[in-house]
């Protein structure tokens, strides 16, 4: 027969049995992470989001007393890190990647969507943008925005650009100009910003809308800026005029991030947006980002998933209003 001794001891014995099932998983949470991190970036090495996810990765790494493993995976207009984490990665917090708006996008503008961006992956933290512009080679004939689109009209079909990507935010940004400009001009891809820095300044290309990998070789004489993209011109080219100054009511940074698999346990996401946000506004990544020009774009967990998910939106209506397709 069970006494109530009995089942008081039954109750105790299961508590305890309780707690001892659960400390194992507390004591591995509180471990984490007890090897090395890898951080995918889906850019070649060299750019201005590889500087200063490099820079994030070794500061923060510091902070959590175990290496973050900066990881290039290049290709596929910056999604290749994204694809990693939708198909093959645990959630387990050590694979974690770059989240841009190329990501975000591309389930709008191919026949197959490759995942959601809202439901995928597990939002971390917002971190920085980019400063863009135009720019061209500095000894050729064009000087200004306005001798840039007097080419276009005069040559249909024959003035280039280059970006880092098909269907990247700058690639769409120059769609939109030119058709609103009504001109014709010809996109040439390359799979890094410097890479496409570069091209233009070798005459290879004749324009290059990228992000700011561009700024040395405008400091080196090798590149004229046109405009940048940004509401406010930019400090360090104080010449040069933003979009909406030349009539466009247009205001292009690309906010970025970081995010990993779907499922990631909120302790792991907590863990690693505190360290990532410290190495944000450490002084040496700040560094970084103001010798590209990136602005700064923090955004919280929470709100980091909230812009994710209005951004969405975003692209989602902006795609079908431009009938974007890259398949």
């Amino acid at each position: 027969m069970e006494t109530s001794a009995t089942r008081i001891g039954r109750r105790t014995a299961l508590a305890l049995g309780g707690a001892a099932l659960a400390a194992p998983a507390a004591l591995a949470q509180g471990k984490f992470p007890d090897r090395p991190i890898r951080l995918i970036v889906p850019w070649p090495p060299g750019g201005s989001a590889d500087a200063q996810l490099r820079s994030l990765a070794e500061i923060a790494g510091r902070k959590l007393g175990q290496n973050i493993v900066v990881e290039n995976r290049p290709g596929a207009s910056g999604t290749m890190g994204a694809l990693h984490l939708a198909t093959q990665a645990r959630p387990d917090g050590y694979a974690i990647s770059q989240m841009h708006l190329g990501i975000i996008r591309r389930p709008y503008i191919v026949r197959t969507p490759p995942w959601d961006a809202v439901a995928d992956f597990s939002h971390i933290i917002g971190l920085t943008g980019w400063l863009f512009g135009v720019c061209v080679k500095a000894d050729g004939p064009i000087k200004t925005w306005a001798d840039y689109l007097a080419y276009a009209r005069a040559n249909p079909g024959r003035l280039t650009y280059t970006t880092s990507g098909i269907a990247t935010t700058n690639h769409i940004t120059m769609e939109e100009l030119a058709a609103r400009e009504k001109i014709e001009l010809v996109h040439v891809p390359y799979r890094a910003s410097n890479e496409a820095a570069v091209a233009v300044a070798s005459g290879e290309v004749m324009s290059v809308a990228d992000s700011s990998a561009w700024a040395p070789l405008v400091d080196g004489g090798q590149l004229r800026p046109l405009c940048v993209w940004t509401a406010e011109r930019s400090p360090r080219f104080p010449a040069v005029p933003t979009l909406k100054e030349l009539g466009y009511e247009m205001v292009v940074n690309s906010p970025y991030g970081l995010s990993g698999p779907k499922g990631m346990d909120p302790g792991l996401v907590k863990v690693l947006h505190d360290a990532c946000k410290e190495a944000l506004f450490d002084p040496a990544n700040a560094a970084v980002r103001a010798n590209f020009d990136m602005p700064l774009e923090y955004y919280n967990t929470e709100d980091y998933r909230a812009f994710v998910a209005r951004r969405a939106e975003y692209e989602r209506a902006m795609a079908q209003r431009l009938n974007l397709r890259i398949d």
